[in-house]
């Protein structure tokens, strides 16, 4: 079967059965690799992209329910010639990024929190992240790094 969705705001076509994951069609068809394979379950968030502004864990994600939708990956966010964005800025920034399996989702997580909430105090940060799992930095500072991009004048650009 064919689908038809904007990937990072491009239209793209992926052909695949509708219950393969989405995850595997960025990954095979498209060959954007930020989005890991993690535990494969939609528990670690490794996978997480935006479909629809709205993060989703893309490894159980049917790429059958991306027909028609709009998918952003972290290598939609900024691209080589781009500056970063303020929540990338930011993690770098404040020591939230370390091994690097976690953050893509971290980041793509943040970005919709950033995009949809004006209010990021502690509680709403560390909501938002349950579904990310981080085994490095101890999350503080990846909610630093989340409360600074969004007190730097509002909103991931």
């Amino acid at each position: 079967m064919s689908y038809s969705f904007t990937l990072n705001g491009q239209p793209v076509e992926a052909t695949a059965a509708g219950m393969t994951s989405l995850l595997s069609v960025l990954r095979d068809q498209s060959g954007l690799l930020g989005a890991k394979r993690g535990c494969g379950e939609g528990r670690c968030g490794a996978c997480t992209v935006l479909v629809d502004g709205s993060p989703v864990d893309s490894c159980i994600y049917p790429v059958a329910n991306a027909e028609g939708t709009a998918v952003r990956t972290v290598e939609g966010l900024a691209s080589h010639d781009e500056p970063l964005t303020r929540i990338q800025d930011a993690l770098l920034e404040h020591g939230g990024v370390q091994c690097g399996a976690c953050i893509p989702g971290v980041v793509m997580t943040l970005t919709a929190l950033l995009e949809t909430e004006s209010n990021t105090d502690d509680s709403t940060v560390r909501s938002s992240l349950t579904g990310n799992i981080c085994r490095c930095t101890g999350y503080q500072k990846i909610i630093d790094a989340a409360q600074a991009a969004a007190s730097s004048n509002g909103g991931p650009r």
